[in-house]
């Protein structure tokens, strides 16, 4: 009997990552492979849908209602391991992009309070360990706001609490921390995070991502200054911090990874290594056939450090081959090979356009896994 791996990301705004593994196996069972030949891990990159792909491994989801990027409530969900000893909070949750408007205004105003309201709220439970996944967010505060619900006090020079948001970093005087929780010192925090960039500067937060979250460029050089400002007041008030804004991951979710590094003793992790451990993808690859992964668009940004290439690294370390489904793709063969995935399967070769690839990306999905089992299992 074969046994698949199935593990890929979502198909973004159109199926998430369980759909898609979901409309693969009926794919592969309508071959002919057994429903006890599957093994399904939904999976993620340490951005949107970790805690989802935590969720289908076996942790508990928890629902909370915390303050949107906006301040507006939002219902955001974080994950406990069983055992209850580690936790994942996923930014995106509480304070990411799709839950705001991307314009000038909201970039300025964005605030990561309710990420950190969450880690609270995780706190409470007891866990010994925290998992903060950043990617997908909307703020550019970084990580004030974070620290804000986590007890930390931000004032200007007339001793009044700041407005939220990255703008009013601006006006920051003083940071007081003597409120901040007293669990946080003895739990440690892992920073999913792939992005290296550092906090400032023309590779840093602002410069490179806060476009993508409507900041035009007054509004850039606002935050820029803003996140400046943040640093220096820190900086004086930890000297011990000092290098933290320069260090890789600094500049992860508008400068949330410099708050998590230099106030929350953060050690920043691969984001798709964090969550192939609290999948047990390695676990669930031993003794495969095959490994099945993929993504939305399977392109040159998914080389560095996108599910895709992680789940065929776990793979080709356990000896299985790994083919890939995909909305679209823009590599080569020739680069697929390099990073361990011996074919890919978009779904626009069997689909007339990326409309209809979008429309149909379930049924489409099923065609594949069909497809795929017919091109490698049929000699097993």
């Amino acid at each position: 009997m074969s046994i698949v791996v199935v593990a890929p990301d979502k198909f973004k705004g159109s199926l998430t990552a369980g759909q898609v593994a979901s409309h693969l196996a009926r794919g592969l069972q309508e071959w002919g492979v057994p429903a006890s030949g599957l093994r399904l891990v939904p999976m993620a990159d340490g951005g949107e849908g970790t805690v989802d792909a935590a969720v289908a491994a076996g942790w508990a989801r928890h629902r909370d209602q915390v303050p949107g990027p906006l301040a507006d409530p939002v219902t955001a969900d974080y994950a406990i391991a069983p055992g209850g000893q580690d936790a994942v909070v996923e930014l995106a949750q509480a304070s990411g992009l799709a839950l705001t408007r991307a314009d000038p205004a909201s970039a300025r105003a964005a605030t990561s309070y309710g990420t950190g309201t969450l880690i609270r709220h995780a706190l409470d439970h007891g866990v010994a360990r925290i998992v903060l996944a950043v990617g997908g967010s909307a703020c550019n505060d970084g990580g004030a706001g974070m620290m804000q619900a986590l007890g930390a006090r931000l004032l200007d020079d007339a001793g009044q609490e700041l407005a939220p948001g990255g703008d009013a970093l601006r006006s920051l005087a003083r940071v007081d921390l003597s409120g901040l929780d007293p669990r946080l010192a003895t739990t440690p925090v892992v920073l999913a995070a792939d992005v290296d960039n550092p906090l400032l500067g023309q590779h840093g937060a602002i410069a490179v991502y806060s476009r993508q979250k409507g900041a035009d460029a007054p509004a850039r050089t606002d935050l820029e200054e803003g996140l400046q400002r943040w640093a220096e007041v820190v900086t004086g008030e930890l000297p011990a911090t000092a290098a933290a804004k320069d260090q890789a991951g600094a500049g992860a979710a508008g400068g949330v990874g410099f708050a998590a590094l230099a106030l929350l003793g953060a050690q920043r992790r691969s984001g798709i290594e964090t969550v192939i451990e609290m999948t047990g993808l390695r676990e669930q690859l031993t003794g495969a056939d095959l490994a099945i992964t993929g993504e939305g668009s399977l392109d040159e940004q998914s080389l560095y450090g996108k599910t895709p290439v992680g789940v065929a690294a776990a793979a080709r370390d356990a000896e299985v081959p790994t083919v890939a489904v995909a909305g679209r793709t823009s590599l080569s063969d020739a680069q697929l090979a390099e990073h361990g995935i011996s074919a890919c399967y978009p779904l626009t070769d069997v689909a007339a356009g990326v409309a209809e690839a979008i429309r149909h990306a379930g049924t489409l999905v099923e065609q594949l896994g069909a497809t795929i089992a017919e091109d490698h299992l049929s000699n097993r």
